[in-house]
């Protein structure tokens, strides 16, 4: 079965307040198995318009990673989010 992929791109309007999505969404991420690839470092704009914070998180599958995202745990770190951020998400399959 392959390996699955939240792949983020983030404004953050409010960083102190972003930290506490962070720590809210952080038991989801445990649960589902989420290992993060790419959180935020330094980024070269290739193409288009690129936001300030870049993230690639890792799932075993794509059940686990839809889950993770359904997950009352975090649907509540994804309200804080959207107060504090303006992002972009795609959930995409690997292969193997």
């Amino acid at each position: 079965m392959p390996k699955a992929y939240w792949i983020a791109r983030v404004d953050v309007r409010d960083p102190e307040r972003y930290q506490d999505y962070v720590a809210t969404a952080a038991p989801a991420f445990a649960e589902y198995g989420a290992r993060f690839l790419a959180r935020g470092g330094p980024l070269t704009e290739l193409e288009g318009k690129a936001r300030t914070r870049n993230v690639v998180i890792e799932f075993p599958s794509m059940d686990a990673a839809k889950a993770c995202y359904d997950s009352p745990a975090y649907q509540e770190a994804k309200a804080i989010r959207r107060e504090v951020a303006d992002a972009e998400m795609v959930l995409v399959e690997g292969v193997e």
